[in-house]
């Protein structure tokens, strides 16, 4: 009897520990920049980090290489084709907040408040989100989700854009522990029901 009340409180106490975990709600969505055009010879990363409970994206890139000097970034959203196609700026209207302009090589920081309308263009809140914030974030996720959301940079050399990624998510490591922590608990409480 001591032994099945071990396993019940272990049990209790991992079930308590995962549903406290999986109410954290970072996504992080990440990928390698590419040339978007022929020709194009810049490289580089991005990483995406939403928390759905302040509705922050941060956002990180680094870059290199570029034929020209970065003129512009954005997040462009919703292509009709997951990784391919364009489509016009979803986030921030003009460009990034603070993204370097006339470089070649920088890396890149920002987080944005999607709460903002001012975070969005107009034509992606009205297009895309159905004319409200709530919408216009539940759709640029829905479409980073879809694989038809992208990161750019724009330089000089490439106006329309010169490199880009379709940022695809990443899975947390705090899922996979709480995935081995309850695949751990039941085994354990599995074998325990087998010596009573």
């Amino acid at each position: 009897m001591r032994t099945r009340s071990w396993q019940s409180c272990f049990l209790v106490a991992t079930l308590s520990l995962t549903s406290s975990l999986a109410s954290a709600t970072v996504y992080t969505y990440a990928a390698d920049l590419g040339p978007e055009a022929q020709g194009a010879t810049g490289s580089g990363i991005v990483k995406l980090k939403f928390d759905d409970a302040t509705n922050d994206l941060s956002i990180y890139a680094g870059f290199a290489g570029l034929s020209g000097v970065t003129t512009v970034a954005h997040i462009h959203c919703c292509t009709s084709t997951a990784g391919s196609g364009t489509i016009g700026v979803a986030v921030t209207p003009g460009t990034l907040p603070g993204f370097p302009v006339g470089v070649s090589a920088e890396s890149y920081s920002a987080l944005i408040d999607l709460d903002l309308a001012s975070s969005f263009t107009s034509g992606f809140i009205n297009n895309f989100g159905g004319g409200t914030v709530a919408g216009a974030r539940t759709a640029l996720f829905a479409g980073l989700d879809a694989g038809t959301a992208y990161f750019n940079i724009h330089t000089n050399a490439f106006p329309g854009g010169e490199i880009r990624a379709f940022p695809e998510r990443v899975p947390e490591p705090a899922s996979l522990l709480l995935g081995a922590i309850g695949i751990g608990a039941l085994v354990l409480t599995q074998r325990g029901r087998r010596r009573l």
